[in-house]
């Protein structure tokens, strides 16, 4: 077990003493402490919150094993000094870590050396100084359940004994970050209605947004000591509910033929678009105001990373968007359109636009509370709208958290010329989306006045996304936020997984590096998960790092997070728990190019290899329903599928290697019709236990994200108890009628050979010594293509092929 972190702030002693004075753990008689035997017993007891009685904490102390024949409490009565050993024997177990069972008494500091816990700077005996700073560190460091030890203490009632005091500042920081000292059982449920410049349902008034905001008690007006604070907003198209029926029977067709494709000659200004938002209705006439809102609500679809900040003196918003339950307007998968229902929401908060406490009143209603310092959070399709949101430049919009996000709607649903569906949803498209996410659906008497509207809507939607080429255009370039990098100010935090095959590492690569035009902070954290949240790894103090970094965008702590935080974090495939600082992501790689009949390969030179994509009416109907068992006979070393591939293997590596960027492969190909496909796979061959696919649940509800609040399961990945033959690394695909780029039609005549170049999925993968790389070489993708099951027999030149492997510099 590792748990490493990256959020602790080295700390001057002065510093300590004042952050310690001001969560109350020193009070001005323990300063007063000169024997560090007396100040250590005095910590232990409070600990265990002053109003369980002294006797009960007394108790509670004589629990913890100082050494292997006395416990704490005993120690701090029978010795004159303490030795680092017991500190740490008895720190061990505050963490949550079990005598023989984690670590031995004999040996705390190795522990804590092994798991990556941070050991003060101290000698073998503790002065009361030294005993400061150690227990400093000690509340800084996180437990065995994946939370630090002050953010424990705080779940067990450790600010809440002063709720009621008033002695506690509010916010409170502590090495930096801000501490959970609001009552989130007093928290205030608002509704309201943000009024934005669209009339995207053509009703000639302007579409009002619901708005659904938690809030801390102490922003309410009408307190003496009020406060303003900031704003944790998630975009969630899917809050409100979704029409998952409506949406399985829109899915498309996925197994039709490839077709020809007329060759043409498109410029990219022929598809360029830029966007001006046609003249909006007038806007409302406020016929009072008020601070007070009509409407709330009891439960909402929450994210815990925003649980835990409600705790922390953070509001947190959430608001699903146009044509979603409660709000006006319909649907429009990506567009400009939905990202100005997005940025409404912050324009709202910062002061810079109305909102009302229903949508027939107009009675307006401000965001008094905030301090018009707006983050936005979430993963996948609120993570988009994070990004979207981002590269308007909107004003008040600090920084933004994107998980898992697109950042071209085309690479989501398109490759190179290519129908390509997101993992696991063959036959989705913005269409279908659209609909699922039409949540105003729900309400029978609201869908009524739009139903023509939003018919005509959907049939546009899917005039434009031409699932018959499979090429950029307008409607694409409309969607694609690469484009307005440009304009970003926030500061961005980018979070994405490795074996993510839902929104693909293109996405985050590609905005990373467009990211470094721009004059913003951007921090990067690349994990082994597929399409998942990671704020709950014990193996990464994500929630801290979050903390850090929120304090200061929103806060304007000074607390160094830009400096503190790694700019590249990448979590390692092979060592469980293993998390590693890097520069960057592909930014110069050193690039390997292999010719696909040398040495390298471990095989006869062969000038060239050819393979069929067509399968038995059998094997294509096994394949089509069983996805998985597609990908191990097209992966395996003896597979029925010999003929449906080229794949080629290298000997065993002697080192290790680390791929860090985008892989590509130079092909010489040729197809004996006037159509065809590519796919290409790198994979790493060997039998090995590898990470599991999933995080396994080490604890549910092992995370409490304050007292009395709500939980979430302690996770991490582990090394799978059976071996497996292989894993792949990346995968790219291509319509070879699209060789110079996704938006031009090449022609393509059979039999003859064409260059092409492909690009697969950024990737940074530590392939291990005794390891063979391997790439194979496919048409017809069953997982993610259209599904033709043509006759079609493709060759590739190897003698004139070439893969390129982007390989770290230095290991």
């Amino acid at each position: 077990m590792k748990i490493n972190q990256f959020a602790i702030i080295d700390t001057d002693h002065e510093q300590i003493i004042k952050e310690l004075k001001t969560i109350r753990f020193l009070s001005p008689r323990a300063l007063k402490i000169a024997d560090p035997v007396m100040l250590w017993r005095n910590f232990l007891l409070k600990f265990y919150i002053e109003h369980q009685g002294r006797a009960t904490r007394i108790e509670k102390v004589k629990g913890l094993m100082a050494t292997d024949t006395q416990d704490a409490y005993e120690y701090t009565t029978k010795h004159r000094s303490v030795s680092k050993q017991a500190f740490y024997n008895v720190a061990l177990q505050l963490l949550g870590f079990e005598v023989d069972e984690d670590f031995h008494l004999n040996a705390p500091i190795a522990a804590f050396n092994e798991m990556g816990l941070p050991v003060a700077q101290v000698g073998d005996e503790l002065s009361a100084d030294d005993l400061i700073d150690a227990w400093y560190l000690l509340l800084n460091t996180r437990t065995k359940n994946g939370q630090s030890l002050i953010d424990y203490l705080a779940s067990q009632g450790y600010y809440a004994q002063y709720f009621t005091d008033n002695v506690l500042p509010q916010p409170l920081f502590f090495n930096g970050k801000a501490q959970a000292v609001f009552d989130t059982r007093q928290l205030i449920h608002d509704v309201v209605y943000v009024e934005s410049d669209l009339d995207s349902d053509r009703d000639g008034k302007r579409d009002l947004l619901k708005v659904e905001v938690l809030r801390p008690a102490e922003t309410e007006p009408d307190l003496d000591n009020s406060i303003t604070v900031p704003v944790i907003y998630t975009a969630s198209p899917y809050n409100q509910g979704t029409n998952d029926t409506a949406g399985e029977q829109m899915m498309h067709r996925v197994n039709r033929s490839l077709t020809p494709k007329p060759a043409s000659k498109i410029t990219k200004e022929a598809i360029t678009t830029s966007f001006t938002l046609p003249t909006p209705p007038k806007p409302r006439e406020a016929t009072g105001t008020t601070s007070t809102a009509e409407e709330t609500f009891a439960h909402t679809s929450s994210y815990t990373l925003n649980d835990y900040f409600l705790a922390r003196g953070f509001a947190v918003v959430y608001a699903a968007g146009i044509g979603t339950k409660g709000s006006d307007g319909i649907r429009t998968t990506g567009s400009e359109l939905e990202t100005l229902s997005t940025t409404a929401i912050i324009e709202w908060l910062t002061g810079d636009r109305p909102a009302y406490t229903n949508k027939v009143d107009d009675i307006q209603i401000d965001a008094f509370w905030s301090n018009h310092n707006v983050a936005m959070t979430g993963r996948s399709y609120l993570g988009t709208l994070a990004t979207a949101a981002a590269t308007t430049g909107v004003k008040g919009l600090k920084t933004a958290i994107v998980e898992a996000g697109i950042s071209n709607w085309y690479d989501y649903y398109r490759e190179n010329g290519l129908v390509i569906a997101p993992l696991g949803f063959q036959g989705e498209d913005t269409d279908v989306l659209a609909e699922e996410t039409f949540s105003r659906q729900k309400v029978a008497g609201n869908y009524r006045k739009v139903k023509g509207v939003w018919e005509d809507q959907l049939e546009q939607i899917t005039d434009g996304q031409d699932r018959r080429t499979g090429n950029y255009n307008t409607f694409w370039d409309h969607r694609n936020y690469l484009k307005n990098v440009k304009n970003v100010k926030a500061d961005m935090f980018i979070v994405h997984g490795l074996n993510d095959w839902n929104v693909k590492t293109s996405h985050a690569f590609n905005l990373w590096n467009a990211l470094k035009d721009t004059k913003v902070t951007q921090k990067l954290i690349l994990h082994q998960g597929k399409h998942i949240y990671i704020n709950n790894f014990r193996s990464l103090d994500f929630n801290e790092m979050m903390n850090l970094w929120l304090s200061n965008k929103l806060y304007e702590i000074n607390n160094g997070a830009n400096e503190v935080l790694p700019d590249t974090l990448v979590q390692d495939n092979v060592s469980p728990d293993t998390w590693t600082e890097e520069n960057d992501w592909g930014g110069d790689p050193e690039i390997h190019h292999t010719h696909l009949n040398d040495g390298t390969w471990g095989q006869a030179a062969i000038d060239v290899e050819s393979y069929s994509d067509h399968l038995s009416k059998t094997d294509f109907e096994l394949y089509s329903n069983d996805i998985k068992q597609w990908e191990k006979d097209m992966m395996a070393n003896e597979s029925p599928l010999e003929n449906n591939r080229i794949r080629l293997l290298t000997q065993q590596i002697t080192q290790a290697h680390y791929l860090d960027g985008q892989p590509s492969v130079d092909l010489k190909i040729s197809s004996n019709a006037e159509v065809g496909m590519v796919s290409v796979a790198l994979v790493d061959y060997a039998e090995a236990k590898r990470l599991t696919e999933d995080p396994v649940v080490l604890k549910a509800n092992g995370i409490d994200t304050g007292f009395r609040w709500r939980f979430d399961d302690l996770k991490e990945f582990q090394l799978d108890s059976h071996i497996t033959p292989y894993k792949v690394i990346s995968i790219g695909h291509m319509n070879l009628q699209n060789r110079t780029n996704a938006y031009q039609n090449d022609e393509l005549k059979p039999n003859k050979f064409y260059s092409v170049h492909l690009n697969l999925q950024p990737s940074f993968y530590h392939l291990p010594a005794g390891h063979r790389l391997g790439l194979v070489i496919f048409g017809t993708d069953m997982a993610t293509s259209i599904r033709g099951n043509q006759d079609i027999e493709y060759k590739v030149d190897l003698t004139k092929s070439q893969l390129n492997l982007p390989f770290k510099k230095h290991v």
